[in-house]
């Protein structure tokens, strides 16, 4: 008991709790069910997106290019509806999912039979899909009145007081925890990380299990492309412009260790969690939103301290242990 209470997780929620009882302290109503809801449905997209980045960065690698891989779909599928209003959205949300994927591929296949740094690869394909989102649109807007009304209704949909798209959030956690859990691919994921070296002995195949990641992780960004521009109805070059600073922060907030190997579904969705409350608490206390930037990079720096001063520890109990055994 007393080690689940000192979890990132449970500490995470308290923080989170604790957050909200001082704005409410101070501003009446943000507490309130209503507004709870609301932040969770704001902070959907980041926690879809943060669970695909989780995949990437327990396998040692990091993936730049999600907010641009969203960006991409959602002008594409964008496009597609403007031109060819009648088709499902179904249809559209799996071209999203399956484009966004190939981008995720593309990333893992550089990044496995090549052996190039994640970080260097998905930096170049970030203003790769950046440029191709210009070249498709030639910089023009895709506005609301060129969207389709079921186009841009699904996400704003609401079932029992929460609109669709937090459904579609609370979908994606439930499939993740036996996913990352429960399967060869989720455990390969925490075996590369943890140890590649060890994990080709056991039969795992690092480069594949990291393309897998990728893929994964693209696949996300391509179900938020659709939910983005169909939720704020406009697509255009700049869309999620910076935005894989707060997904990457989200995972390393909830615990998740850019060394690899180590995390938690729980701890990345409270870390998107915790960045939602504080983006929708400071318009509330007056804060400018370009102050978001700086602390979504504070809040990195701190965690990864954190986090390297966590695994120090746990490193000099086993060395301790070691000595007192011999």
């Amino acid at each position: 008991m007393l080690k689940r209470l000192k979890s990132r997780e449970t500490i995470l929620l308290g923080a989170i709790i604790a957050l909200i009882a001082l704005v409410e302290t101070r501003f009446s109503g943000f507490a309130a069910p209503g507004n709870l809801a609301s932040i969770f449905n704001d902070t959907s997209i980041l926690m879809i997106l943060a669970l695909g980045q989780m995949t990437v960065i327990l396998t040692k690698c990091i993936d730049l290019s999600v907010a641009s891989n969203l960006a991409l779909t959602g002008m594409v599928v964008a496009t597609i509806n403007a031109a060819m209003p009648g088709m499902p959205v179904t249809v559209l949300i799996l071209i999203a999912i399956a484009l966004g994927m190939l981008m995720g591929a593309f990333n893992g296949v550089l990044v496995w039979l090549l052996d190039l740094p994640s970080i260097v690869v998905t930096l170049g394909t970030m203003t790769i899909y950046r440029g191709v989102i210009f070249l498709i649109s030639d910089g023009a807007w895709i506005n609301a009145h060129e969207m389709s009304d079921g186009f841009k209704a699904l996400p704003r949909h609401v079932i029992l007081g929460l609109p669709v798209l937090g459904w579609i959030a609370i979908l994606v956690i439930t499939l993740f925890v036996p996913l990352i859990m429960r399967t060869p691919m989720g455990r390969a994921f925490y075996a590369v990380g943890g140890n590649p070296h060890a994990a080709v002995y056991t039969g795992i195949n690092v480069g594949r299990t990291r393309f897998n990641s990728f893929v994964l992780s693209g696949g996300l960004a391509g179900l938020c492309g659709y939910l983005w521009v169909s939720r704020y109805a406009v697509a255009y070059t700049d869309v999620a412009g910076g935005f894989e600073l707060d997904v990457v922060a989200a995972c390393v907030i909830g615990g998740i260790s850019i060394a690899g190997g180590i995390g938690s579904v729980g701890g990345a969705v409270l870390g998107a969690l915790f960045l939602g409350v504080i983006k929708n608490a400071l318009p509330v206390a007056g804060i400018s939103p370009f102050w978001q930037l700086a602390i979504s990079g504070a809040a990195i720096i701190i965690a990864v301290a954190f986090n390297a001063q966590s695994e120090r520890t746990k490193g000099r109990v086993i060395l301790k242990s070691a000595e007192a055994t011999s």
